[in-house]
């Protein structure tokens, strides 16, 4: 009996490659909320044909960061204020449980890791750099979601990119509110670093509370999917 072909893996390893440049490019604001990515100009443009194309659009989809039309328009997603402060009530309940199964461990890995993205938080501050301080601000509660050691907790991991870097809100651009912010993730640290499972859960929860209220006092400001300016403080 002949053996089945496995050339399909390599087509794999490139939507897989394919994949990672479209997300970097809808995270860092390259394609803007939105935006149609028509595949024929895509696809001449990276050189690839549109099987891995369709495929990497579809792991696009899975993570939320696009949708899919009828016949087959895929466009970067884009937010209304209330899907917005939806996603963000979301991100109060799974960033308080991470903070608590974190500090449920009290590891010393998890302080060693945190530790640094504060310090870039505050490098980010003089000069005010909003995109450094939205890179570290993500990769801090990224962080906490991988620290946690649950899956369907690292499964809400593309939220936290989702609400903090494609929508970036104009409304949370206040560098008032970063250092506030900055103060509150230095709170959720210290009560992980004593082990403190209910006081990181809480203060987790007060901080995208807070992010929430912020968004909507400041409502009126725009769409938040206009990506005047980058960078969001939760």
């Amino acid at each position: 009996m002949m053996e089945e072909s496995v050339s399909w893996l390599s087509r794999v390893r490139l939507a897989d490659e394919v994949f990672q440049v479209l997300r970097d490019r809808i995270y860092t604001g390259h394609y803007a909320p939105g935006e149609s990515l028509p595949q024929v100009k895509i696809a001449t443009e990276l050189q690839i044909s549109r099987t891995p194309l369709r495929e990497a659009f579809r792991m696009l989809e899975r993570e939320g960061l696009v949708t899919v039309g009828p016949h087959g328009t895929v466009r970067v997603i884009s937010g209304d204020f209330q899907k917005l402060l939806d996603a963000y009530e979301l991100r109060e309940v799974i960033d308080g449980l991470a903070a608590r199964l974190v500090a449920k461990r009290a590891s010393r890995l998890a302080v060693e890791r945190l530790e640094p993205l504060l310090t870039e938080q505050r490098g980010a501050l003089d000069p005010w750099t909003p995109e450094r301080y939205t890179e570290a601000n993500v990769r801090f509660h990224a962080a906490i979601f991988e620290l946690a050691e649950n899956q369907f907790v690292s499964g809400q991991l593309p939220l936290v990119r989702i609400t903090a870097q494609v929508f970036t809100p104009t409304a949370l651009l206040s560098q008032e509110r970063v250092y506030t912010a900055i103060a509150e993730h230095v709170a959720i640290l210290e009560a992980i670093r004593r082990g403190d499972e209910a006081g990181a859960e809480t203060l987790a929860r007060i901080h995208i509370r807070h992010s929430i209220t912020e968004l909507k006092k400041k409502g009126a400001a725009g769409p938040p999917g206009a990506r005047q300016t980058a960078g969001s403080k939760t």
